[in-house]
């Protein structure tokens, strides 16, 4: 019996990692230990879309307000957005890819284990869009355009307005219908009884002047910087200073920039497809100071930041998002490192949701939904069966043929696949343990690379088995065969498995979707059967009883040693 120190240390190590991987794999083996058992059932092999149904959906991103050269940037800028609303929410292995088709682009998003298809959608849909506006000068000509037209558009309602009183009809019903005064639709525009001074100058001019009669609509419209003015005076008491006028009035009101954010701030280019990301900080590193939002912008947003703050200085910067204006801060300096700080008296709660909103608002461009499909569990489950039931006959077939071929090293073979198949399923769940950064998700492609793992892992124990067979032909020992078995077989083993390694590494890297699980599981399927086949499978045969073996060669396989013994 040559059982050496390091061997024995090296196979307690093999069965501590076969009882470890044996109760991740299976924890119903250790249900008598419920605590173990408790936590280890926590940890489930994440499945694909196709094995455990989810959410399909389909969007149309409209970048017809990005420049033609921006667009592909813009596309991918919204897919990482939308990755990072998808990992937040919790699903695990979202599939988030971008198509196109003529100039029409799209992203595909997938979401693995997903029930609800209205809560996938409402998750997409409240990626909001993020703009940074500067404001409009006063003789902007879209500015003065719209200005023009809609306040003109008033005024001749106004004149209509006026029509209709003086030919007569009832004031307050006039009122009621047609004032924009806050308050006249239910008291018929009534103003009581006022004091000079009470109103704008304009509407003074004609309460006060003694030469307005009393209980007639005044003749013209009254223009204030509220509005264009229906004015009938209904009453006058008092004298000197005491006088005072109750009259009623009809307001048409003008529009000005600062009564609507789209007017009074335009558009820079700087969106948040520029922006890496938000965080809140304090301002003070020895006391706890009001929160206030730092902006961090890429090297292009860097630029157009420093651009817009050049000549922005002492006015606002609006951010919207959604096209809903959330702040406007002033611009205290020109910021050319493209790290800018939004301060205001914000409680931590709405700092932290303003962080939120910009972080999550990262999304360049707008997105239409235009196809959804909720994928049903059963069909997975039912491809899932099938597929475990053709590894598990695989396995099973495998072990057969090896025990039948190599006899005992077909034994220990056996107790290596399996233990490699027990390895590379703990390694899975272990994936999904919580705030593992990139869990592996187990598709249909994936089991195909796990079966095929399989194969290869086996092929590394036939060629050691082989080397170690022609070792003993040529009439060496048994501890010398082994040794030399195992030497000559390591540089195939080694450039076979690093050649599909170096494969499934560039389909990792330049692969999508189904071909990258593939990829994965075999990449780790290959790695695991290496460490099988050198770590394992040596040790357990270093491990045996040589000289009885060396007596006993018929339990290795039907071997006419040569004479000259070596």
């Amino acid at each position: 019996m040559r059982y050496g120190r390091k061997i024995r240390f090296q196979v307690a190590g093999i069965v501590l990692l076969a009882l470890i991987s044996g109760v991740i794999s299976y924890p119903k083996i250790v249900v008598f230990i419920d605590p173990v058992y408790q936590k280890v059932n926590q940890l489930k092999v994440s499945l694909g879309l196709d094995l455990q149904g989810g959410v399909h959906l389909e969007y149309v991103a409209d970048v017809n307000s990005v420049p033609e050269d921006q667009r592909e940037d813009a596309i991918n800028s919204a897919q990482a957005v939308i990755e990072r609303r998808v990992n937040a929410f919790g699903v695990g292995e979202p599939l988030i890819q971008t198509s196109r088709s003529g100039e029409e682009r799209r992203i595909i998003v997938e979401l693995p284990g997903v029930k609800d298809i209205e809560d996938a959608k409402k998750l997409i849909k409240e990626t909001p869009t993020l703009e940074f506006r500067e404001e409009r000068a006063d003789d902007d000509p879209d500015l003065v355009q719209t200005l023009t037209m809609v306040n003109g558009m008033s005024l001749e309602n106004a004149k209509k307005g006026l029509e209709r009183a003086l030919a007569g009809e009832d004031f307050a019903q006039l009122a009621s219908e047609l004032s924009q005064d806050p308050g006249s639709k239910e008291d018929g525009g009534n103003l009581d009884f006022q004091k000079k001074g009470a109103f704008v100058p304009e509407f003074d001019i004609i309460l006060f002047d003694e030469n307005n009669p009393v209980g007639i609509v005044h003749p013209n419209i009254v223009e204030s910087s509220f509005g264009y003015h229906i004015i009938k005076i209904e009453e006058r008491r008092g004298e000197g200073e005491e006088r005072e006028v109750r009259s009623r009035h009809i307001l048409f009101a003008k529009m000005q920039k600062n009564m609507v954010p789209e007017l009074q701030y335009k558009e820079t280019g700087l969106t948040g497809r520029y922006l890496e990301s938000a965080s809140i900080d304090f301002g003070n590193q020895y006391a706890m100071g009001d929160p206030r939002i730092v902006l961090h912008f890429d090297e292009e947003g860097s630029k157009l930041f420093k651009e817009i703050t050049e000549r922005n200085l002492g006015k606002t910067l609006a951010i919207f998002i959604d096209k809903e204006k959330v702040t406007a801060p002033t611009v205290q300096s020109i910021i050319p490192d493209g790290v800018a700080e939004i301060t205001g008296q914000y409680t931590l709660e709405e700092a932290q949701s303003l962080k939120s909103r910009l972080n999550e608002g990262a999304l360049p461009v707008p997105l239409q939904l235009v196809g959804q499909q909720s994928i049903e569990a059963s069909l997975g489950q039912e491809d899932l069966n099938k597929s475990l039931k053709a590894g598990f006959f695989g396995v099973l077939a495998v072990i057969i043929y090896m025990v039948v071929y190599y006899r005992f090293f077909g034994v220990i073979a056996g107790v290596a696949l399996i233990m490699y198949t027990t390895m590379l399923i703990a390694i899975f769940k272990l994936s999904s343990f919580p705030g593992w950064d990139w869990p592996i998700t187990l598709t249909l492609s994936g089991i195909a690379g796990f079966i095929l793992s399989i194969g290869m892992a086996v092929d590394a124990n036939v060629l050691i088995f082989e080397r170690i067979k022609e070792e003993l032909r040529n009439g060496k020992y048994i501890e010398s065969a082994i040794r030399e078995g195992f030497r000559r077989a390591w540089p195939s083993i080694r450039d076979g498995n690093l050649s599909t390694l170096l494969t499934c590494v560039i389909l990792i890297w330049m692969g999508t979707g189904f071909v990258q699980g593939f990829a994965l599981i075999l990449f780790l399927g290959v790695s695991f059967s290496m460490f099988t086949a050198i770590g394992i499978v040596q040790t357990m045969v270093k491990a045996l009883p040589m000289q009885f073996l060396d007596r006993h060669l018929w339990l290795i396989a039907r071997i006419k040693r040569s004479k000259n013994k070596k």
